[in-house]
């Protein structure tokens, strides 16, 4: 392992000056060469996971000999420079750029490394996370076959003990050469995790990130996206999201404040604005941003719910409501949960303890009363009037009955709600870990009956675990069979036992054990 003390000191003497602070190493056997695709990494006090990030990258199946990996040192205080310049060492297509002074925001290292970048393609890989053995193969082939400029898949957030898909509206299926736009919520997930773009795309449209704490790298893909006619998506797995608690400290996001962040929030809000998009387009996004990162996100943190100083938020919330005035049409009009407009308007009439009321409500209440009204469900808010007390949702489905007969589980229930038409099909997915999940068609008729048919002889193989059972519309929106009474069935089947039960949450469950 290469050891160098003093860093500042030993710059100039070492590395070649590339710009602002900026100091480049580049192996002494580096060749030019024809690359497929360039990975870009900034680096931050991430002695810990970078060298399983690195190898991720080294694995890939298209060949490390293809990638060109540039990583990037935003001035790192722990070991990450000697790790980093260990490998530049051994691999000629590792390129390290050293920063003399932080920056502040990952913007300006994934900035240099676009700079850099020589081969076709490009695409982001944070320090703690890693890289699925196929996910550059893939994102590379789908863009070699459509000449798209951009195509993203699979996020798998990793937790302790579980994992998670993140961002599910871009890669519940997969899509060839449509417009960013047809895809529901398109704007709703803005990280850098699993895509990658064109190059000369990216250059040609003088696309660069911020250089804001925070918020930089949804600022960057809203003009990404906004500026494609064509995109792709696939739900092939690609990237794995880190979320283990060592990373918790080390993470910029995870030091900025929800204050600050809100405030870099307002700063997204007025750059789209000042773009002058198209309306349509425009209220996608403002009604995203306003909807989970100005009004979810901002009431629901742990600080809000313990602070005795919660009139601090609302005041701050008028001011956010203030910037929404320029707009020529009600940004509350496109939410995605009703809930967040009846928080929106409470706080507007200053009935803020009962918005704190609602808010310890829906997180605590863990099954939550719904009545049928004129074939339309509605949660019910016990404590409010008339006016908030109901809220509607999309859809609603209630258990019926189920059997087991020739090895085959078929589940009856009921559809209530607007989005019968939009139903797509059944999805059972392990509850622990996202790469485990099954989907299937499913039958509803005109008047809302349901019916799903499990063959076991297709879910025999699956590893024994707890299993959601979710029916999903609109694409990737999913939602549970609700069970009021408990009704389990079990059918033992080969070396399998399959328990159809009632969970905590009064939802229809799977769990396989062996027998």
């Amino acid at each position: 392992m290469l050891q160098i003390k003093n860093w500042q000191n030993h710059f100039q003497k070492l590395f070649p000056y590339y710009k602002r602070g900026a100091y480049t190493v580049i192996s002494k056997q580096r060749q030019k060469r024809n690359y497929l695709v360039t990975v870009i990494t900034p680096v931050y006090n991430a002695e810990k996971f970078i060298s399983q990030s690195i190898e991720s990258v080294m694995n890939q199946s298209i060949g490390f000999e293809n990638i060109e990996y540039i990583l990037i040192d935003d001035c790192s205080t722990d070991h990450s420079r000697e790790i980093l310049l260990n490998y530049v060492e051994c691999y000629d297509n590792i390129r390290v750029v050293l920063l003399d002074c932080n920056s502040g925001s990952p913007g300006y290292p994934r900035n240099i490394g676009i700079e850099l970048a020589t081969s076709p393609y490009i695409t982001f890989l944070d320090a703690d996370d890693w890289l699925h053995y196929d996910g550059l193969k893939i994102l590379y082939e789908i863009l070699e076959e459509t000449g798209d400029p951009y195509v993203v898949g699979k996020t798998i957030q990793i937790e302790k003990g579980r994992s998670k898909v993140v961002g599910e509206h871009q890669s519940c299926k997969e899509r060839r050469s449509v417009s960013p736009f047809s895809i529901p919520h398109i704007f709703h997930h803005l990280g850098p995790t699993a895509r990658m773009m064109r190059t000369s795309f990216i250059k040609r449209k003088r696309i660069q990130f911020p250089e804001m704490k925070f918020a930089e790298d949804k600022q960057f893909f809203i003009d990404v996206l906004t500026s494609c006619q064509k995109i792709s998506t696939t739900t092939k797995p690609i990237y794995y999201v880190n979320r283990l608690e060592e990373t918790i400290k080390t993470r910029l996001t995870n030091q900025t404040n929800i204050l600050q962040k809100t405030n870099y929030n307002l700063q997204v809000i007025h750059y789209i604005l000042n773009r002058k998009l198209d309306s349509q387009i425009e209220k996608m996004i403002v009604n995203r941003i306003y909807e989970y990162d100005l009004i979810r996100r901002f009431f629901t943190t742990p600080h809000f719910q313990s602070t005795k100083l919660k009139l601090f938020y609302y005041y701050k919330f008028k001011r956010i409501v203030k910037t929404a005035k320029q707009l020529k049409y009600d940004f509350t009009d496109n939410f995605l949960q009703p809930i967040h407009k009846v928080i929106y308007e409470l706080i507007l009439e200053k009935r803020y303890r009962d918005v704190t009321r609602l808010l310890e409500w829906e997180r605590n209440t863990k099954v939550k009363e719904i009545i049928i009204k004129k074939q339309k469900p509605f949660v019910v808010i016990p404590f409010l009037e008339e006016k908030y007390r109901y809220i509607p949702i999309p859809l609603y489905f209630t258990f019926k009955q189920h059997l087991c007969e020739h090895n085959r589980y078929i589940l009856h229930f009921q559809v209530y709600g607007d989005h019968l038409h939009s139903i797509t099909d059944v999805l059972i997915r392990d509850s622990k870990d996202a790469h485990n999940e099954y989907t299937l068609p499913v039958q509803i008729s005109e008047n809302g009956a349901g019916v799903i048919e499990i063959p076991l002889d297709e879910i025999k193989s699956f590893p024994p675990a707890n299993y959601s059972i979710f029916v999903r519309y609109n694409d990737y929106e999913k939602m549970n069979i609700r069970q009021l009474i408990k009704n389990e069935l079990k059918h033992r089947y080969e070396n399998r036992i399959f328990s159809f039960y009632h969970t905590a949450f009064s939802n229809v469950a799977l769990k396989i054990r062996q027998s």
